[in-house]
């Protein structure tokens, strides 16, 4: 983690969710990790790891369960990230706390790989805006009516401060910087980040920022045309 007494911590470590069985994309996941799916020629994950390394991610762990061992053939050699594999599905939470040890102190970003982006760099733009006075989160954000492949609804809405709440037409987008020093308060191994943002949420130190371009969920086989136009349209 970089630490410069003008700008503050700028989280240098990331954690690259990759173990879910994808069961949403199936049945292109049925052998196929849901990280490798390409879009426009590409794997999603290189497409996610591309955008950690330019963002300025020097330390990059990605956990592995389902056909995880193709996901580790496809980054071998790949001297800047390091593998969490997992016997059982961990979830992001109990993933992000078994990762701990390789990611290092302090806040860390997480990105999850199954999204296309167009626009500035999120991952960048996180760690520009992150203030480590203040914050034990910061949570990138896209308008429903601007998350492409979206089902369902929002997910949070923000105070005038630029807190999280919940509820609201605000989209999670699957990238962020979180400060992991209360995982210990959650007693089970399998968990969802979101019992983490409840407890930071509830002591005002969640926060969000707002992404200018844009965003596809790449969670279900239509999504993949979906952020091929995304990405041939680019950002107004």
């Amino acid at each position: 983690m970089r630490h410069d007494a003008r700008i503050g911590v700028r989280p240098d470590a990331l954690m690259m969710f990759a173990a879910g069985r994808g069961t949403r994309m199936a049945p292109l996941t049925d052998r196929l990790p849901k990280p490798l799916i390409p879009v426009a020629g590409r794997p999603l994950i290189d497409r996610a790891l591309d955008l950690a390394r330019a963002g300025g991610a020097r330390r990059i762990v990605v956990n592995t369960h389902h056909l995880g061992e193709q996901i580790a053939d496809h980054i071998a050699g790949a001297a800047d990230i390091a593998l969490s594999p997992e016997d059982e599905l961990l979830e992001t939470g109990g993933g992000l706390r078994r990762a701990l040890p390789q990611l290092g102190p302090g806040p860390v970003l997480t990105l999850n790989p199954d999204a296309v982006w167009t626009g500035p760099n999120p991952v960048a733009a996180l760690r520009a805006a992150w203030d480590d006075a203040r914050m034990d989160a910061l949570l990138m954000l896209v308008p429903l009516d601007c998350a492409t492949g979206r089902q369902g609804g929002g997910d949070f809405s923000l105070d005038p401060e630029g807190r999280l709440i919940r509820g609201g037409l605000l989209v999670y987008t699957g990238a962020q910087i979180i400060r992991p020093d209360r995982l210990p308060e959650v007693p089970e191994a399998v968990f969802s980040l979101n019992r983490l943002w409840d407890l930071l949420i509830a002591g005002d130190r969640a926060y969000g920022l707002l992404h200018p371009g844009g965003w596809c969920d790449v969670g279900r086989p239509e999504g993949i045309a979906l952020a091929e136009g995304l990405l041939r349209e680019g950002t107004p």
